[in-house]
């Protein structure tokens, strides 16, 4: 059995980071969301772009051998640009491996859908992952930050 845990950003508390590693977890996770510059719009005003980055970095320094992981939603309006610049930053987190999937809004209550992202440009991203550095990425329309959970931990603790 392998656990993976899907954390909040704890406030900016690293010490519950700590907490959340000492407890023998095989992925530590922790989303992204979306690009900096939409950040402010489609996050909770508490949770900012640097704190997930110090959140996600200080994780892989605490516990290097334990995998990091972070995901994003695509089709909120961020240009391909942002893309690569999030992903350089998750890189620079050493963050192990990314996942990418197409914003659905879930109500008439939440942010509409800006764009349906295509596949190919889903299949372009994760290239693009690669080549940055991630161990693993999975990238399509319907990937969720949990998705195929065994198989990423798998390939990715493969490659470290």
């Amino acid at each position: 059995v392998k656990v993976e845990t899907l954390t909040p950003d704890f406030q900016g508390d690293l010490g519950a980071v700590e907490t959340v590693l000492a407890s023998g977890v095989d992925v530590f996770a922790h989303n992204i969301e979306t690009v900096r510059r939409l950040t402010p719009t489609v996050r909770d005003h508490r949770a900012t772009y640097d704190q997930t980055m110090a959140v996600l970095s200080h994780a892989k320094k605490h516990r290097p051998d334990v995998l990091t992981k972070s995901s994003i939603m695509l089709g909120l309006g961020e240009t391909e640009d942002e893309l690569r610049e999030t992903m350089a930053d998750l890189r620079a987190a050493k963050v192990d491996i990314f996942t990418l999937g197409q914003y659905l809004r879930p109500t008439q209550h939440h942010l509409p859908v800006v764009k349906y992202v295509p596949p190919a440009d889903f299949d372009k991203y994760r290239d693009w992952g690669m080549e940055a550095g991630f161990l693993e990425v999975f990238s399509g329309p319907m990937v969720r930050s949990s998705y195929r959970a065994e198989k990423v931990f798998l390939e990715g603790a493969a490659k470290k």
